[in-house]
């Protein structure tokens, strides 16, 4: 099978960057597939990851501040999903 050839003048390479270095973690990588799957908010993502929430908060920071994620208010919560794609494509793949 021929490898088809790579056109990198295409690429966003520092946006790629921008959404792979806060995926390094495993915490937040954990996150973010989570968040692929169902909407949540810091008490529910603390639940299911049984961590304190200030380091719920400070990743869920790092990856709203990348431009991962978004919030949006439910009543007096922020509930949190994956908005960006080169971040949605990726959990896919990593899934498939």
């Amino acid at each position: 099978m021929a490898k088809t050839k790579l056109n990198t003048t295409e690429i966003d390479f520092e946006h790629l960057s921008n959404i792979l270095k806060p995926l390094s973690h495993h915490h937040r990588l954990q996150m973010i597939i989570g968040l692929f799957h169902h909407e949540c908010n810091v008490s529910q993502c603390q639940e299911r990851m049984g961590l304190p929430q200030s380091t719920i908060s400070q990743h869920l920071r790092v990856l709203k501040d990348a431009g991962i994620i978004k919030g949006h208010r439910k009543g007096t919560e922020v509930c949190y999903k994956v908005v960006d794609e080169f971040a949605l494509k990726l959990i896919d793949l990593m899934e498939n």
